[in-house]
Formats: C-alpha cells, structure tokens, sequence
C-alpha cells in the first residue's frame, strides 16, 4: 500500500514539471541561437572562401605559366 500511495505522490507532484518546461525552453533557444550563428558563419566562410578562389585564380593567370 504506501508503495502504492507512494506512486501516487509522484504523478501528483507537479514540482518537477517547472523544472522539465525550463529544461524544454532553454533546449528550444539554443536551437534558435545555433540556427542563427550557423547561418550567418556559413555565409561568412562561403564569402571567404569564394575571396581565396579569386585570388589564387588572379594569382595563376597573371603569373603567365
């Protein structure tokens, strides 16, 4: 019975719900955090690369071999 009773406790207690909606709300803005950065480094990087292109580019047409 207090096994039982027990049980019952804990599926009324809803102390850790507070707590689970915290850990759910932080989850959901590291996602949006990551999305944002993720998003403005691959354009940053692409832009880079695409400078480094041109330039070797430039660098093995003008050298004339």
């Amino acid at each position: 019975m207090r096994l039982i009773r027990g049980f019952q406790r804990f599926f009324r207690d809803e102390a850790g719900v507070t707590a689970l909606e915290y850990g759910i709300l932080a989850a959901v803005v590291a996602v949006v955090i990551g999305g944002v950065f993720y998003t403005q480094m691959s354009t940053a990087i692409g832009t880079i690369f695409g400078q480094v292109t041109t330039a070797v580019g430039n660098v093995k047409t003008s050298s004339g071999s």
